[in-house]
């Protein structure tokens, strides 16, 4: 096998025990804590009321990449190294004159994340990437939807471990959506805390 490929492969390989690792970590901490303090706390009578990560989706809008189309290449390469997935581009539906911006431009990449990659970036944004933040208190406990989902924005991709910044052609801000099975806001957010997000005890932003 040649060099390069089989530095690739064992890459690939380190990457894939990586993933694995946090999902078992997060997967054992859900079985032992977390469904059990929710059981009791709201009172479940069966194991599938009890919330669970459904999947996270990651967007990352490039509103330059209207003037200058190659700044879609820095950030489908941010968050392919921030993920682990190959992202897809999103396009324009309509167009707007005033921003010079016309329907099926790109504007934006998007990641959607299930399984073992989900369970490896949760576990790597609360415990990595969120304590990277400058002066960081807590992330709010109002940014819940209605229906059980956390959304929250991060102003620069630099938090990540992979992100380095020597490379990086411009700081992007990003979009990160958790999508539980959570029937309330209340039980959404009791299931991220027991997850290990940190949360503002007074509900303000971070």
């Amino acid at each position: 096998m040649p060099p390069v490929r089989r530095a690739g492969r064992a890459a690939g390989e380190k990457i894939g025990r990586r993933i694995q690792v946090a999902m078992n970590r997060l997967r054992e901490r859900y079985e032992k804590t977390v469904s059990p303090a929710l059981t009791k706390r709201f009172g479940y009578k069966n194991r599938m009321q009890v919330p669970r990560l459904v999947k996270i989706v990651v967007n990352m809008g490039v509103g330059e990449a209207v003037a200058n189309p190659k700044a879609m290449d820095g950030a489908v390469s941010d968050l392919l190294a921030i993920t682990g997935q190959k992202p897809i581009v999103t396009r324009a539906k309509k167009s707007i004159a005033v921003y010079k911006l016309r329907a099926g431009m790109q504007i934006g990449a998007k990641v959607t994340l299930r399984g073992e990659r989900m369970y490896a970036f949760y576990d790597k944004l609360v415990n990595i990437a969120l304590p990277r933040i400058r002066d960081f208190r807590g992330m709010s406990r109002a940014a819940v939807d209605g229906r059980g989902n956390y959304a929250m924005g991060l102003k620069e991709q630099l938090v990540f471990p992979e992100i380095n910044y020597d490379k990086v052609d411009m700081v992007r801000g990003l979009d990160i959506v958790i999508v539980t099975t959570a029937a309330t806001d209340e039980e959404a957010i009791a299931f991220m805390e027991e997850m290990g997000m940190p949360l503002r005890k007074d509900g303000a932003a971070a």
